[in-house]
C-alpha cells in the first residue's frame, strides 16, 4: 500500500511538470512574439496568467484570496510573499492582475521550456554574487520607471529547516520600494507548502488560502527606515501564518 502511494505521488509530479510545459509549448509562437519586444510584456503576463490557472485547478488546488485592500490598475507595487513551493509563482500570477516582473534565482532558468521565458521575462539572480545582486536592482528600477510592479520573496529561497514557519527578510525589496517610493504589498500563503512542498514525495489536491493585507505606503520614508520597514512587512505576513495554522 505504501508503495502504491509513492507511485501516486510520483505520478502526479510527473503531472505538475506536463502542465508547466504543454501549455508554454502550445502557445510558444504567441509567447515568442509577447517578449520581443518590453512594449509586449503586458500581453506575456496576460498569457502567464492563464498558465498560471491551468495549473493550479489542472493539479487539484482550489485558492481562496482575501483581499483587505484592492490593487489599482496602472499602479506600481512591490508585491512579497512568504516563500515555501513552486505554487507560489502561480499563486502570485493568480492574485495580481497588475502586470508584474518576478526577481528569482537564476537556477529556474535551467528548467527545460519554463526556463527559456523565465530568463527572458524576469529579472535573475545570483545569491552568491554581489555584482548580481546589483544588476537585480538597475534591472528592477528600469522596470519600475515603466510602470511596472516587482515581485519579491523576501525570505531569498527555500529554507532547508521544515521547522521554520517564516525565514528572516533581506533587504533588497524594501530598498527598492522607498526608493521608488511604491506602496509594499504584503501576502501570506498558508497552503502552498502543505500542498506542493519541495519534497518529491508529499502534497495533496486541496485549497491553498492567500490573504492580501493592507499596503504599506513607502512615502516620505528614507533608506534609513528600511529596516522597520522591513520588520513590520514580515510580522504582518508572520502573524497571518499562525491565524491560518490555528485554523
Amino acid at each position: 500500500m505504501k508503495a502504491v502511494k509513492y507511485i501516486l505521488w510520483a505520478l502526479w509530479r510527473v503531472w505538475f511538470y506536463i502542465l508547466m510545459g504543454v501549455p508554454i509549448i502550445v502557445l510558444s509562437p504567441i509567447l515568442v512574439i509577447s517578449i520581443i519586444s518590453e512594449k509586449t510584456y503586458p500581453l506575456f503576463f496576460f498569457i502567464a496568467r492563464i498558465w498560471a490557472k491551468i495549473i493550479l485547478f489542472g493539479m487539484g488546488f482550489y485558492y481562496t484570496i482575501e483581499r483587505e485592500q484592492q490593487i489599482e490598475k496602472g499602479k506600481s507595487y512591490m508585491l512579497v510573499a512568504n516563500h515555501a513551493s513552486m505554487t507560489d509563482i502561480m499563486l502570485m500570477l493568480v492574485a495580481c492582475k497588475n502586470p508584474f516582473v518576478f526577481v528569482g534565482k537564476k537556477e529556474l532558468a535551467k528548467i527545460p521550456i519554463f526556463g527559456f521565458f523565465y530568463k527572458r521575462t524576469c529579472i535573475l539572480v545570483d545569491r552568491s554574487s554581489s555584482k548580481s545582486r546589483f544588476e537585480v536592482f538597475k534591472r528592477a528600477q528600469a522596470r519600475l520607471n515603466q510602470g511596472l510592479s516587482i515581485c519579491i520573496f523576501p525570505e531569498g529561497g527555500v529554507t532547508d529547516d521544515a521547522n521554520v514557519l517564516l525565514d528572516e527578510f533581506k533587504d533588497g525589496a524594501f530598498r527598492l520600494a522607498i526608493e521608488h517610493q511604491i506602496p509594499v504589498v504584503p501576502m501570506t500563503f498558508a497552503d502552498n507548502k502543505k500542498r506542493f512542498s519541495f519534497d518529491f514525495f508529499s502534497g495533496s489536491p486541496g485549497r491553498m488560502r492567500a490573504k492580501v493585507h493592507h499596503f504599506i505606503p513607502t512615502e516620505g520614508l528614507t533608506l534609513d527606515d528600511k529596516k522597520d520597514l522591513r520588520d513590520k512587512t514580515r510580522q504582518i505576513i508572520y502573524h497571518q501564518l499562525l491565524k491560518f495554522y490555528t485554523k
